[in-house]
Parts: structure tokens; C-alpha cells; sequence
């Protein structure tokens, strides 16, 4: 193993010609004749901490607070913000494929990327190549009543991380979120532990076919946002250093009266072209792809580890995908129970002094031959297919069907309109008769 760190930044063309040439040699996750145990359709609860009092004192700070927060925590509390779509998430999480860590929509895969949460964050103390590696109840007394304003703001952020980012038991902060926490002053990022937490409560609950979904459910729903949702006009504010993609994202209204049954059939439908594949804020040139001598990314949690493949997602970077390495992602999940994870932890850790960087490669096609090929003959997990019948497109499914009071005050306006212009007309008339 080499000591040291080594941040390595690689040719995107020899990481093409190296991922294509692995893959061939060692295969898929899955292999043919594979029988899925994966249920269905799952029934996932999405209870969430009740927010209200730290929305409340974040209410009583005055700006120079309400600056120090952001200072060091960047937005962490626009998190409180975001509204929770039930029916959203919920069709969501149907298509959570366990095999490849992404979601898979049709023919797309997505799944939110270490630097699209970086860039969401926006938080100041991290950086990307320096990752967590390993119940208390907070009151809000204390938060208002600390005389230190500085430890007033870390107990608020503490707070945002144990109750709505990193909860375990409903009202409870458990000790290792306050573990993470402190790594937070020695620049360790968090992003991992939580894309890690997240794979892995979707991970069960697609196992189980049931369960509480445990991860930041607003952290996802913002991603999925900025992929689904495609902006005409580009704000100039985006090229700002101090642009929040949170604060815009709590500012723009969104429908909330979309079925669960509906957006289960929308992103069934889902394709290639639908898709805002790189958030407009996003701007890395380099693609941290894999870590020490894995040929992906291992994430460690609070609570266990799990596996990523940024190789999969190489459009959310507008960069060419080319066929990823897959092989072996399944084998690296595990919990912090029993004699053997602390090995596997050491290697993840050592690992992660050895990252590998590659710079995108954006072209007009966005997919190569070979891994349309790939997909298509690619075996998954069981995940929802699209329903041949389901011809409407997705903006036939998105249209609003008005009620009968509002088709009838439509008529009325329409009928109204046109005797005013006839009455305009007859003036006119009248006017050149004189």
C-alpha cells in the first residue's frame, strides 16, 4: 500500500479504453439466468422529525447570526425549507435499482453525485477527497441560551445534521453524528456519509419490500429537482460565487398535486432527451472516478458502507458515458457489526488516500456505441419497465384537467372577450360612419 495521499488526474480517453477493457474481462454484477429477489413494489414510510422549533429560532437570529451560520455551514439551513413530496419520493424510490447504486428510469440511470451535493451544500469547512471514516438529545433550549454565539450556531448545525440529515430515532441525535460532526473543523467532508446512508436505507427498503426511509429525503428531492425540471432561461446569478442553488430552490414554487401513480408512469417514460443531465450550477472539469485499487467509489457511513459508480453517471457531468466497470459493487455493503468490518474499513480508508480524477470529454453524441450496447443487453435488478400502453407523452401526464367551474369560467371569459371586441369593432364603425 502507498503511504501518503495521491490525488491523481487522469486522461479521459486512457480511462475510456481502460474501463471498456475491464468490463469485458470481468463481467456485470449480474449475470444471466439471475432470479431477482427484489419485491415489486415496496410500501416506504417517509416520517420525518418535526422541524417547526428550529425553524422558529432560525426565525429569532438577526442577520449577523443568520451570516455566521452560513459562514461555516454554508446552506445547511435551507434544508428546513424544503417541502417533502411524499408521492414524489415514494415513485422515486420504486425504481432504486440495489444492483448498480442508481436509480434507473426507463432507459436512464441517475443517482446524485458526491459533487452535486459538494455544490448543494455549499458548505465551506469540507473538501471532496477527505472522507468520514468510522443518543443524545439536544435541547432548543440550549441553542437560544448558550451566551456564545459562535456555539450557539455549531449546536444549531449539530441539530440540522442528528435530526433531519443523519436521524436514526425519531428526536434523537445518535453519537456518531456528533463524531462526524466534530471531523467537520479538520476539513472531512460528509457528503459520503450521507450519499452512504441514503444508497443504504433505499437498499433495504427495496429488499424488504417495506420499511423508514432514514436518509435526507430534502437533499434528494432537490437533486431530482435540478435533473427533472429544465430551465429555458439561464439566470446570470448562477455564475455568482455567492449563488445558493438551495435558496433558488426554496424560492420556486412547485406542483404538489401529482399522484404517486402518476409520477410512477412520468418516469417510466422517462428518456435520454427529458433529462436536465448536468445542473446548470455544476461546473467540475475534473471526475473523481475511483478510489485506491477498487474501480469505484466505496462510501463509509455512520452506520456502514456502501458502494458508488461514477462511471455509470458520466452525463450528469455533460460528459461522454462510455461503458463503466459495474463488476463487484454488490460485494461491498456492509454494517459495522461483527469481527471483520474493521478490515474492510481500513481498506476503504487507505483507499481513499489513493483517489483517481479524469477529466470529462464532452462531445455531441453523449453515449458510445459500446455502452448503448451494453445497456441494452444489460440484466437489472427487478425495477419498474415501462407500460407499452402508457403512450402519453410527459407533458400530456403533467397537464392540469381543469374542474367543471373552472372549464365554465373559462367559456365565460372567452365568450366575454370576443363582445368586447365586437363592441370595440361597432365603435370603430359608428366613428368612421361620422
Amino acid at each position: 500500500m502507498e503511504k501518503g495521499f495521491l490525488d491523481k488526474v487522469e486522461d479521459n480517453a486512457a480511462i475510456r479504453i481502460w474501463a471498456e477493457t475491464t468490463q469485458q474481462e470481468k463481467g456485470d454484477s449480474l449475470t444471466e439466468g439471475y432470479v431477482s429477489e427484489l419485491w415489486d413494489f415496496i410500501c416506504i414510510s417517509v416520517t420525518q422529525n418535526n422541524l417547526h422549533k428550529m425553524k422558529e429560532i432560525w426565525d429569532q437570529w438577526d442577520d449577523e447570526i443568520k451570516q455566521l451560520f452560513y459562514f461555516n455551514y454554508g446552506d445547511l439551513s435551507y434544508l428546513l425549507d424544503i417541502k417533502v413530496d411524499k408521492h414524489l419520493f415514494r415513485a422515486l424510490a420504486q425504481n432504486w435499482n440495489p444492483t448498480y447504486s442508481c436509480f434507473t428510469f426507463g432507459n436512464v440511470d441517475l443517482v446524485p453525485t458526491m459533487e452535486e451535493y459538494m455544490t448543494l451544500l455549499r458548505c465551506p469547512k469540507i473538501q471532496i477527497d477527505k472522507a468520514y471514516s468510522r443518543a443524545a438529545i439536544v435541547p432548543t433550549d440550549l441553542i437560544l441560551a448558550h451566551p456564545d454565539v459562535k456555539k450557539r450556531v455549531d449546536v444549531f448545525a449539530l441539530s440540522i445534521y442528528g435530526l433531519l440529515i443523519f436521524f436514526k430515532a425519531l428526536g434523537h441525535i445518535d453519537e456518531a453524528v456528533s463524531d462526524l460532526f466534530d471531523r467537520l473543523d479538520k476539513r472531512v467532508t460528509h457528503v459520503p456519509a450521507i450519499l452512504a446512508k441514503t444508497f443504504r436505507s433505499l437498499n433495504i427498503c427495496r429488499r424488504t419490500g417495506e420499511g423508514r426511509f432514514i436518509g435526507c429525503i430534502q437533499l434528494l428531492l432537490s437533486w431530482f429537482q435540478c435533473q427533472f425540471w429544465k430551465v429555458e432561461k439561464v439566470s446570470y446569478r448562477i455564475f455568482s460565487e455567492n449563488y445558493s442553488p438551495q435558496k433558488e430552490l426554496v424560492a420556486t414554487p412547485r406542483r404538489n398535486d401529482i399522484t404517486e401513480e402518476k409520477w410512477m408512469m412520468i418516469l417510466q417514460i422517462w428518456q435520454d432527451e427529458d433529462v436536465e443531465w448536468k445542473a446548470l450550477w455544476m461546473v467540475p472539469d475534473e471526475i473523481l472516478y475511483r478510489c485506491g485499487d477498487f474501480d469505484w467509489v466505496p462510501f463509509i457511513g455512520i452506520w456502514g458502507a456502501v458502494r458508488y459508480a461514477p462511471l455509470l453517471m458520466l452525463r450528469e457531468y455533460r460528459s461522454r458515458q462510455f461503458t463503466p466497470v459495474p463488476q463487484g459493487l454488490t460485494q461491498c455493503e456492509f454494517v459495522y457489526k461483527g469481527d471483520s468490518y474493521k478490515k474492510k474499513v481500513r481498506e476503504i480508508s487507505n483507499a481513499w488516500n489513493r483517489i483517481h480524477r479524469m477529466k470529462k470529454f464532452t462531445a455531441n453524441l453523449m453515449t458510445t456505441p459500446k455502452y448503448d450496447r451494453w445497456w441494452g443487453q444489460r440484466i437489472n435488478d427487478n425495477i419498474p419497465t415501462s407500460n407499452q400502453e402508457n403512450t402519453r407523452s410527459i407533458e400530456e401526464h403533467l397537464q392540469v384537467i381543469p374542474s367543471e367551474l373552472e372549464i365554465v369560467k373559462q367559456d365565460f371569459e372567452r365568450k366575454s372577450l370576443e363582445i368586447e371586441k365586437r363592441i370595440e369593432q361597432l365603435e370603430e364603425e359608428k366613428c368612421s360612419w361620422d
